[in-house]
């Protein structure tokens, strides 16, 4: 099986950021899937599952009533390895041009008083929520978004270098 676009990104060299992870086209639509990684993947801890349920309930819930950008949302999730989050977008804009959103975002999740959705009959989970330390990798995700808006750095994903045999081949290092 051909190897998936996300799996050829450098996890040693990439930083926290607002990545482009791959486009794609419904119809005459185009749609954009952002890698929005909130810690270094194999140097810095995972997001606790309890803090990461609590941020997909919050931020999904404030973009999904954002009034610029509400009707543009197609899904705000975590990502498996804990370390981020996809969200996918309808058209597509480049990661810069959703740093200010992204920023508001994980701001927003400072003033909750509570989970939303967290409750048996609007939760598959309802139980798994850590609303404490969910502000926590907010305010650090976002401190970290507003220091580095100018680097370039947290916008480019950094690619692996794959070698080809002469049988044309790919070799991937162990």
């Amino acid at each position: 099986m051909d190897l998936i676009p996300s799996f050829s990104v450098d996890h040693t060299r990439i930083v926290p950021g607002i990545f482009i992870s791959r486009q794609d086209t419904a119809g005459d639509s185009a749609i954009t899937t952002y890698d929005i990684r909130v810690t270094r993947p194999n140097r810095e801890p995972a997001v606790d599952v309890a803090a990461m349920h609590s941020l997909e309930h919050i931020i999904a819930t404030f973009l999904r009533n954002d009034p610029e950008w509400k009707d543009e949302i197609i899904y705000w999730g975590p990502m498996g390895c804990l370390t981020g989050f996809y969200l996918i977008l309808k058209g597509g804009r480049r990661p810069q041009e959703i740093h200010g959103l992204l920023l508001r975002a994980f701001r927003s999740v400072s003033t909750a008083a509570a989970v939303p959705g967290a409750t048996a009959e609007n939760c598959g989970n309802y139980l798994l929520h850590n609303l404490l330390m969910a502000k926590w990798h907010a305010e650090r995700f976002a401190d970290y978004l507003e220091k580095n808006a100018g680097n370039p750095e947290i916008f480019a994903y950094p690619k692996t270098e794959r070698l080809v045999t002469e049988k044309g081949q790919d070799f991937y290092d162990s």
